[in-house]
């Protein structure tokens, strides 16, 4: 008889804060997805008023956004994408895009398949 629990469904984080007061949540990552053995990765972040995500490609996962507060605007390819809180975005692999926060910030949560680890691959025969 094994000692391992069947996975469970469980709340893993709590959004209200930034959904009632953005103001007070520092910037950067709010929270991250870190159980073991888990198929996804997903992040909560927050960007402050104005504050911008430079122009970058994910060359190899799709990212799916929820905005979850706030306001801001997505660049790519297209024309800029408006957002604003309960807008969900795909961004498919190979997209370039850049991020900017309104004036009251932009809290939003981000979900993409898990990143393979680090792996240590032999060099070329020599």
């Amino acid at each position: 008889m094994s000692d391992e629990r069947a996975p469970a469904p469980r709340v893993v984080h709590d959004l209200r804060p930034l959904l009632t007061d953005s103001a007070t949540v520092p910037a950067g990552v709010v929270w991250r997805l870190t159980e073991p053995g888990r198929q996804l990765d997903a992040n909560v972040l927050h960007l402050g008023a104005d504050q911008v995500v430079g122009t970058h490609t994910e060359p190899d996962l799709d990212v799916l956004v929820v905005v979850v507060s706030g306001t801001g605007t997505l660049e790519g390819a297209e024309a800029p994408l408006a957002l604003a809180a309960g807008t969900t975005v795909w961004l498919p692999r190979g997209s370039t895009r850049r991020l900017r926060a309104g004036g009251a910030g932009l809290g939003y949560l981000t979900v993409h398949r898990r990143r393979p680890g680090m792996q240590i691959k032999p060099g070329p025969p020599g």
